[in-house]
């Protein structure tokens, strides 16, 4: 180790400044999934009906 070394916790002052400094702000909530699942549900809905009518017409 270097004979200069500092050790970061023996100064009180910059302690405090770490303990004080306000947490970071925490991550945006994901997007809604809502969405893709009703349009993969319509979409479903869609091929089910088609391939319906091409079977019975």
């Amino acid at each position: 180790m270097a004979e200069n070394y500092t050790d970061p916790s023996g100064n009180t002052a910059q302690f405090r400044a770490f303990v004080d400094a306000p947490e970071p702000a925490a991550a945006a909530a994901p997007p809604s999934r809502l969405p893709l699942i009703a349009g993969l549900a319509v979409a479903a809905v869609v091929v089910v009906a088609l391939v319906a009518w091409l079977a019975l017409g």
